[in-house]
């Protein structure tokens, strides 16, 4: 029990010195901070400009088509770096997974392709 223990002890002296030093940049930060808010400083900030319409205002379905094809182009490098490193080690299976994969993003990227999100005006 003692040796188990003991492993686990430079992970506690890590976690304790990491909530201590959390806490220490917390205290300094509310007793050295300057307390002189400017209205400039602490108004509404959309882009450098003022903000001149509706917060609830309907978007461009465009914003929504280029956060699709972030998140195509995110999980093609996510999946294809782990998969690429590991080439030599996988199957038929593993491989022809990775082409479905693939081809459901090529899918995806022609969508957005045919939508125009690629055509920003």
């Amino acid at each position: 029990m003692d040796e188990m223990l003991s492993e686990y002890l430079p992970i506690l002296i890590f976690l304790a010195i990491a909530v201590a030093l959390g806490l220490l940049l917390l205290l300094a930060a509310t007793v050295i901070a300057v307390r002189h808010p400017d209205a400039e400083k602490v108004s509404a900030y959309e882009c450098g400009f003022n903000a001149f319409d509706d917060a609830r205002m309907k978007f461009d379905v465009r914003f929504y088509l280029v956060s699709i094809l972030f998140i195509i182009f995110d999980l093609e490098i996510a999946f294809l770096f782990p998969w690429a490193v590991a080439f030599k080690d996988i199957s038929f299976l593993g491989f022809w997974s990775m082409m479905v994969f693939l081809l459901i993003l090529t899918i995806g990227f022609a969508y957005e392709w045919k939508k125009g999100a690629l055509e920003w005006e």
